[in-house]
């Protein structure tokens, strides 16, 4: 199972982006999924996670301007980011919980990591 995150790039204060990941390999069923993010030098945070019924939830710093959503069909999960500051400029990491075919326990799984910069 592997999780391919797309999307960041380098976006002007105010800009938007929408960073995507997808879910490949053998899976049975996914759980919840989410995005993570790692500033330098500090600890990564939660950003958004999403359930398969499509619950939300967020971190307060993003609420309003951020948006994550999923295609179940696709195995993928979404981040719709709006008015960006600088200090979202971070690596964006994607998470899911997912049942591997053949097997009977969720595990956690991570993407690479994709690199938003925003400038000011």
């Amino acid at each position: 199972v592997q999780l391919q995150a797309s999307g960041g790039g380098l976006v002007q204060a105010g800009g938007s982006l929408r960073l995507s990941c997808v879910a490949s390999g053998r899976i049975f069923s996914i759980n919840d999924m989410g995005w993570y993010r790692q500033a330098p030098g500090k600890q990564r945070e939660l950003v958004a996670t999403i359930t398969s019924g499509g619950s939300t939830n967020y971190a307060d710093s993003v609420k309003g301007r951020f948006t994550i959503s999923r295609d179940n069909a696709k195995n993928t999960v979404y981040l719709q980011m709006n008015s960006l500051k600088p200090e979202d400029t971070a690596v964006y990491y994607c998470n899911a919980d997912i049942l591997r075919s053949g097997t009977f326990r969720y595990a956690d799984y991570w993407g690479q990591g994709t690199l938003v910069t925003v400038s000011s």
